[in-house]
């Protein structure tokens, strides 16, 4: 009889384990990426509150973790012509995911610091650019908090018409309010607020169009659940 009770607590605790992962598991049914991680980068989902960097998008490929109009990263495939893989970078900031099509490059002393920023990037600071319309990454994210959200972030030159898409519904339009000239002087603004209604695993989709080059996400907490 205690055998027969000690089962039952034991598959209890189980069932309830099991839904409880359910419950923090908001992914639309059926995707197939995967948070990215690789040699360097162990740490799964990114975590909000916090810093969404955007080079750091699912594992996948093309049509499932984004989806590029060009078969090439053309920042890798720039960063290995004369110039510009600067002399102490690593190959792995240079060429970073260098095999897949999203458009990835990082801050250059030449390029993005020989002149004032109203708000400087970090030294190597990976980005998203050679943007064009219809283009767009996922992230999945553990929401640590569920909320509101203030989304704050460092840009270069102008708005591209950005959306920010929830487990496959469309959640806020970004707006980057200050034209700053060129796509390697930055500046830092808030482009808009997301509710995030459950905590857990979350999928968020970066839709873009042409016209930025676009470093990270900040969500900052403005007003809990």
């Amino acid at each position: 009889m205690k055998a027969h009770y000690l089962f039952f607590c034991f598959l209890f605790f189980i069932l309830q384990g099991a839904a409880q992962q359910n419950k923090q598991n908001n992914i639309p049914v059926g995707y197939k990426g995967k948070p990215f991680k690789d040699s360097l980068y162990k740490k799964g989902p990114q975590w909000l509150p916090g810093r969404v960097e955007l080079a750091y998008y699912d594992l996948g490929g093309e049509g499932v973790a984004y989806h590029d109009t060009t078969p090439e990263n053309e920042g890798s495939k720039l960063n290995h012509t004369e110039g510009h893989w600067r002399p102490g970078i690593p190959a792995y900031i240079a060429f970073f995911r260098e095999k897949e099509g999203v458009d990835i490059s990082y801050t250059k002393d030449w390029a993005d610091f020989n002149h004032p920023n109203k708000v400087d990037p970090a030294v190597n600071q990976l980005y998203i650019g050679w943007q064009e319309d219809g283009e767009w990454t996922n992230y999945t994210v553990y929401v640590n908090r569920p909320g509101k959200y203030r989304i704050i972030s460092v840009y270069g030159y102008q708005d591209n018409k950005s959306e920010l898409w929830l487990n496959g519904v469309k959640a806020v339009n970004l707006f980057m309010p200050e034209n700053t000239g060129n796509w390697h002087n930055w500046t830092q603004a808030t482009l808009g607020e997301i509710s995030i209604p459950k905590g857990g695993l979350n999928l968020l989709t970066l839709k873009y169009n042409k016209g930025s080059n676009l470093a990270y996400l900040d969500f900052l907490l403005v007003e809990p659940y």
